[in-house]
């Protein structure tokens, strides 16, 4: 169906350069003639809400310990009230898509714009105004010397023009949408289930391997601890502040990335078993990397640890031949050199070391582990030649599965991108799908929204920390 698409029969030049041509009925209309400012307040029972940069507006978890670092006064009278179908905009995140129009009626921000619609389908306008197409003119109407601090110019903002059809034609837009957009996650949850079964084969690699080593008919004894249970005979329990030289916290402090940072800032989101994600680090400069690497300079071979947050207990390897340092929520394990530390690393990512470290935090609102539990943890150790075939087996063993999970989600990222490029194309105009959606069953089962992201497999924090956009700025007059 979505293969089958046609661009409409005759177009216009919309007069908008990077808007182009546009279907000859349809109009270029200014934001101003379908937005009417409004402020209403005095609403504390209400909810709190979010207006975040993945989904629009949202309701606000505050029990989240990854949502919500933000303060929250006590006093919420001067909080606006969002309705339903109202436009509510993060003016000083406006730049990064930061805005959308709600389903919740709640309060906000008392520096948020808050905005009825006028002429316009709320669906449709959510959909087109957040794609690709529309979100760059809001960072054309910002002002600010550093990016992180755009703030919106509400009379700029307010000239940018839309592409808008008739009513009946913005409607089948968003059925069809909706329906490309259910099948689009149909196919994504696909990959992701199949990611997380190859995940759990290769903790169960790692696991029986790291727990039993490489002869299957070796002799055990008890341990003596309730995480481990029985061992092979000739390996030794210990803790971890027995193999490390150092066990480093990081200053509990949010470093100042810089977009032409030369050092990565690791962060929980950059941190896979076994894997740093340097591409997607956030970066600082030389001044913030002299400052975070002050108790020690992570170096080849070192252990990064996510010690907080709902990533906690994860580990990977220093890799070579990089400058790095850790950011928030992050440690770093020196091990001595009598022992593995790759050997140290994949155990620590096994599951009776992270129910040891989970033995501090379950329950708890804000996962967090205690450095002197962290410590303390019992590891089992083999003898060094043991623990470095035991190391080569499982980077064998990996090998194939590692590279099934990187197809997926090389899969999931074209879906998505697909996804992106689809939307901007409809809601342009560069594609007629008004037939399509006529001739599209009828489902009775809700929507899901076109801004919801799809929930990711390893728990994505870059996805988390794009919803702490929502910063309460100094309220307006």
């Amino acid at each position: 169906m979505i293969a089958d698409l046609k661009p409409y029969p005759a177009y216009k030049d919309s007069g908008v350069p990077w808007l182009g041509e546009v279907p000859e009925h349809w109009e270029i209309t200014k934001l101003r003639q379908m937005l009417e400012r409004v402020t209403k307040r005095n609403r504390t029972d209400l909810p709190l809400l979010s207006v975040v940069r993945e989904k629009g507006v949202i309701l606000r978890d505050t029990s989240s310990s990854e949502e919500n670092h933000n303060f929250i006064p006590d006093d919420l009278s001067n909080y606006k009230v969002v309705s339903g179908g109202q436009f509510a905009m993060n003016k000083m995140k406006a730049w990064q898509g930061s805005y959308g129009v709600s389903e919740y009626q709640g309060i906000v921000s008392p520096a948020y714009f808050v905005f009825d619609l006028r002429g316009v389908e709320g669906r449709f306008f959510h959909t087109a105004i957040r794609s690709q197409a529309y979100v760059p003119s809001f960072a054309k109407a910002s002002d600010g010397v550093r990016i992180g601090q755009w703030d919106l110019s509400e009379s700029r903002m307010r000239e940018i023009l839309l592409a808008v059809p008739s009513c009946p034609e913005q409607a089948a837009i968003v059925r069809f949408l909706d329906h490309a957009d259910r099948r689009i996650r149909r196919y994504v949850r696909a990959k992701q289930k199949l990611i997380r079964l190859l995940e759990e084969q290769k903790q169960a690699i790692i696991h029986r391997a790291v727990t039993r080593g490489l002869d299957p008919n070796v002799r055990l004894k008890p341990s003596g601890v309730e995480w481990l249970g029985d061992v092979p005979e000739h390996w030794t329990v210990t803790r971890l502040k027995f193999v490390a030289t150092e066990i480093v916290d990081c200053l509990h402090a949010t470093p100042v990335y810089s977009d032409d940072g030369e050092y990565p800032a690791i962060r929980t989101a950059d941190v896979r078993p076994g894997e740093l994600l340097l591409k997607s680090a956030r970066r600082v400069d030389e001044e913030h990397y002299r400052r975070w690497t002050a108790r020690m300079v992570p170096s080849f071979g070192d252990i990064l640890y996510t010690r907080e947050g709902e990533r906690f207990g994860i580990a990977a390897l220093v890799p070579t031949d990089v400058r790095l340092c850790i950011s928030q929520r992050m440690m770093a394990f020196r091990i001595h050199e009598r022992v593995s530390s790759a050997y140290i690393m994949w155990q620590i990512n096994c599951r009776h070391v992270y129910a040891q470290a989970a033995a501090d935090v379950i329950g708890a609102a804000a996962p967090h582990v205690n450095v002197d539990r962290i410590k303390n943890l019992w590891l089992i150790l083999p003898p060094r030649s043991e623990q470095d075939k035991i190391v080569a087996l499982v980077e064998r063993a990996c090998i194939q599965p590692n590279a099934a999970i990187e197809r997926a989600r090389a899969e999931i990222a074209l879906l998505r991108e697909y996804r992106t490029r689809l939307i901007v194309d409809v809601v342009t105009g560069k594609l007629d799908v008004r037939e399509a959606a006529a001739k599209l069953p009828h489902e009775t089962s809700e929507p899901e929204s076109l801004d919801e992201a799809e929930t990711p497999m390893e728990n994505d924090e870059e996805t988390q920390a794009s919803n702490l956009d929502d910063v309460p700025e100094e309220a307006e007059a």
